[in-house]
């Protein structure tokens, strides 16, 4: 097969699959990965704030979604918002269907300003200068009937990025960055 074979026959594909045109034709795993949805429900346990949230459907990110977690995971301190990297989302999205639970993520933090985060590293230990809670690559979380080491196991086993465990204050890093855990 040549390389011009192999380019016609990906922009087939791909024309398939935007046009919605023989998508029966395509193989099942490839089928499953550009249809259905991801959802998320959260619960903001310092605003009360909650919400079930579909960000992705038929194979993109869905922008009224994409707002809406923006608005949701925002700074709790300052209000402000920042855009949620849709890989922590998808991360996210992987780690609570391994869980096999209905139950919602309980938000301890989302996106945290600068601001935010200088204040808060100069009150405790444990914040790091250059967070990515303030690129919206992090969040901390907890699930309601799932312990907090089936949750960082959960997320260690994806290799999706850096994993926290802090028992004291009860939740779970989980970010996109480089993998790591602590």
């Amino acid at each position: 097969m040549t390389r011009e074979t192999v380019c016609v026959s990906r922009r087939t594909l791909l024309g398939w699959v935007a046009s919605g045109a023989a998508a029966w034709a395509l193989p099942a795993a490839l089928r499953a990965a550009t249809v259905g949805e991801r959802s998320l429900a959260f619960v903001h346990t310092h605003t009360g704030e909650s919400g079930r949230i579909t960000y992705w459907a038929e194979g993109d990110y869905l922008a009224d979604g994409l707002a809406a977690l923006r608005r949701l995971l925002r700074d709790h301190y300052s209000g402000d918002e920042h855009a949620i990297d849709v890989q922590l989302l998808d991360c996210l999205h992987r780690v609570h269907a391994t869980l096999d639970t209905t139950e919602p993520f309980h938000v301890i933090s989302g996106y945290r300003s600068p601001e935010t985060n200088a204040a808060l590293a100069a009150r405790s230990g444990g914040i790091a200068q250059r967070s990515l809670h303030m690129l919206g690559q992090a969040i901390d979380v907890r699930i309601p009937g799932r312990s907090l080491a089936s949750l960082r196991d959960s997320a260690l086993a994806l290799r999706a990025g850096g994993v926290g465990y802090y028992a004291g204050p009860d939740f779970v890093h989980i970010d996109v960055g480089r993998v790591r855990r602590w």
